[in-house]
């Protein structure tokens, strides 16, 4: 064919279909963030939370960070997440479990997000929420209040108080995100999990004494070498890589919707092995939290922004000829 008559350009996937080998992706992914929910409870055992926070962006840094390349977005950017997401987030989500917040509850709380991370972009943005959205926060909220009352009659608030806080520091950390817009998602993270290293380990000192910090490291196991390793490279640079690698080739249109299947997976596995058992009314919190959820999420809106991506950082919308017609 002659330079005058370009060969035609590959067609892109329709927005609602993605081949069977990137479906499958998705879910792995999902799976696999799930997952992590029981990975940290094991964890808890072995180290103290600000310690084992500390650790999993440390491994995930390295030696990651001397692979990626300089980051490209500005270094505040860089600082501003890696703070909100990597210090307060994390601290505040391990934290709360280690004060007896349920892994599965957590995966499913966790993901309240999405209606802070609607609010922070109208207050900081200017990006107004369509009625369907506004619904979909109440729902969701809603589901927050039946699980606290479910919470309440089993289990310590304080933990479940903390969880909720580390979705609102979610949140926030998602317009960050929204406002730096890296072009690639996984040198982004990795840069970011340098940041919290420091100060994780300064406040692990600080609140949870040298004493014990130094007694889980000299109680290193198999299986806390596992857990870390799992958390920081598997949920982190595989998670998020695959992630990132699946939103540049789709509309996030098309990607989002899975990460709704992470409560269900970080449920299940904290039923299959750690033994926790679903009320009814759990059951109920799951359905309204994920309702308001998808509907925060995945309700047509003007100014795209809300990430419903778990665990550690979301990522920008596709712009340009990756958004869908």
């Amino acid at each position: 064919m002659s330079p005058a008559h370009p060969a035609p350009a590959p067609a892109r996937l329709a927005p609602s279909h993605l081949a069977p080998s990137h479906l499958a992706l998705a879910v792995l992914v999902a799976a696999v963030w799930g997952v992590n929910f029981v990975v940290i409870e094991i964890g808890l055992d072995h180290f103290p939370p600000l310690l084992f926070s500390a650790l999993r962006f440390l491994a995930a840094a390295l030696p990651a960070v001397f692979l990626v390349g300089r980051p490209k977005v500005a270094w505040k950017w860089v600082v501003g997440v890696g703070l909100v997401l990597g210090v307060a987030k994390f601290g505040l989500l391990f934290t709360g479990m280690d004060l007896g917040a349920p892994a599965g509850l957590s995966s499913l709380v966790l993901q309240v997000q999405t209606v802070f991370t609607a609010l922070f972009a109208f207050a900081a943005l200017g990006e107004r929420p369509r009625r369907l959205q506004v619904l979909g926060m109440a729902v969701a909220l809603a589901g927050i209040g039946v699980a606290a009352v479910d919470e309440g009659g089993s289990g310590p608030l304080a933990g479940f108080a903390l969880v909720i806080a580390a979705a609102v520091c979610w949140g926030a950390s998602n317009v960050l995100t929204r406002k730096a817009a890296p072009p690639d998602a996984l040198n982004f993270m990795v840069w970011v999990s340098t940041v919290p290293v420091l100060p994780l380990l300064v406040l692990s000192l600080l609140l949870e004494g040298p004493e014990r910090d130094l007694a889980a490291l000299r109680g290193l196991d198999g299986t806390g070498i596992a857990v870390i390793v799992y958390v920081a490279w598997i949920t982190t640079v595989f998670g998020f890589g695959a992630w990132g690698w699946l939103l540049r080739r789709h509309p996030a249109s098309s990607v989002a919707p899975f990460s709704l299947l992470v409560p269900v997976f970080g449920m299940s596995s904290a039923a299959l092995f750690l033994g926790e058992s679903v009320s009814p009314l759990r059951w109920c919190a799951a359905a309204l939290l994920v309702g308001g959820v998808a509907l925060t999420s995945l309700a047509p809106r003007r100014n795209p922004l809300v990430s419903t991506e778990p665990p550690a950082v979301s990522f920008p919308r596709p712009t340009g000829e990756e958004r869908p017609a």
